[in-house]
């Protein structure tokens, strides 16, 4: 099977789910490597890794949805539950753009009190004092909105980007298969509402990142799932940027307490390989320094992954978890450079900045 599919590929052919399974348990690890950079190399001639600067702002840590695989949510009225006030928002932003940032990832809770108007005023107000993409409020996020608010999606929508709104985070996924969603994360949207909420941004113009986070006990044919609805929604709208798999961290949840078993950096590696294989029509594959540390991260980008994400000024929701890799922009350009890249700083959307 290695020869039939690796001569598919290399003529731009597609992989199906059966395909997909054999590469990740069967395929020769260097073999597979050399399949996914190939890919990489074809969709991003030159050597080049691109990397953003931006800062992480979780607004409220107060959230109805209580996922188990989560260690940053808190009940309303607990002794450590905020909201951030603007002010403090302010103060994040200013220490952004003196550092060279040039966005903020702008996520919170889903925090019963917050309406959108209330997120309308926020947005204005940062649009009012800085020049900053604001890459904010993932579907969970846009869709408890919505229904505290009355509102349809696509109306909450055209609200926010009125407000300053730039694009989209593709958090909240976890796996997309209500399967493993009615597991780890029973209260927080569907598959298809997660789809739904991308499908309408799409329309609006909005683009956006997708994620996968795995390792919580999901099954490969899970994984293949996730993979195969965002390929199919991205064939009919483009609107997806880039994808992110990343791994369960599992300290200090309620899930990770089961004890599943945690997701090797073998593992890793080899999804990263198979998801720039079978998203043959996402332009690019992001590695997770964050949950995997620079090294792996390193070792990603000859995987498949073109990109490093952001230096992530700010972190808090994996942090949580007590996973604390950090770095700098100047050690995110030298780890590019040490794997044989020529480093690139982007922005939210994925444009080239000087």
């Amino acid at each position: 099977m290695w020869n039939e599919i690796s001569a598919q590929l290399e003529v731009g052919g597609r992989l199906d789910r059966r395909e997909a399974a054999w590469l990740f348990q069967e395929a020769d690890w260097h073999g597979l490597a050399l399949l996914a950079d190939r890919a990489r190399q074809r969709r991003h001639p030159g050597g080049r890794i691109t990397y953003v600067v931006d800062r992480n702002i979780n607004y409220t840590n107060v959230c109805s949805s209580r996922c188990r695989f989560c260690a940053f949510f808190r009940e309303a009225g607990a002794a450590d539950a905020y909201v951030l006030g603007r002010e403090e928002i302010f103060r994040k932003i200013e220490e952004t753009l003196a550092v060279g940032g040039t966005g903020i990832l702008m996520q919170g809770g889903l925090h019963p009190g917050l309406d959108l108007p209330w997120f309308e005023a926020l947005l204005r107000s940062i649009r009012e004092r800085y020049a900053i993409d604001l890459h904010c409020f993932s579907p969970p996020e846009i869709i408890h909105l919505s229904q505290v608010s009355g509102v349809t999606i696509a109306e909450c929508l055209r609200r926010l980007v009125a407000a300053g709104l730039s694009s989209l985070p593709g958090g909240g996924a976890e796996v997309l298969d209500d399967e493993i969603r009615g597991r780890i994360s029973p209260h927080k949207c569907t598959t298809d509402q997660w789809l739904h909420v991308m499908e309408t941004a799409h329309g609006l113009g909005l683009r956006t990142t997708a994620t996968m986070m795995f390792g919580c006990g999901e099954e490969l044919r899970h994984r293949l799932a996730h993979l195969e609805r965002v390929r199919s929604l991205q064939d009919r709208t483009g609107g997806f940027v880039s994808f992110i798999p990343w791994t369960f961290q599992w300290p200090k949840t309620e899930l990770g307490r089961q004890g599943w078993p945690e997701a090797t950096a073998h593992e890793y590696l080899r999804m990263v390989a198979l998801s720039r294989l079978f998203l043959d029509n996402v332009p690019t594959v992001q590695a997770s320094w964050v949950t995997q540390g620079l090294k792996v991260a390193q070792v990603a980008l000859r995987f498949g992954a073109n990109d490093l994400g952001s230096v992530m000024l700010e972190e808090n929701v994996v942090a949580a978890t007590g996973c604390t890799f950090r770095t700098n922009e100047a050690e995110m350009r030298r780890v590019i450079e040490d794997a044989g890249f020529t480093p690139a700083r982007r922005n939210n959307v994925h444009q080239i900045l000087p």
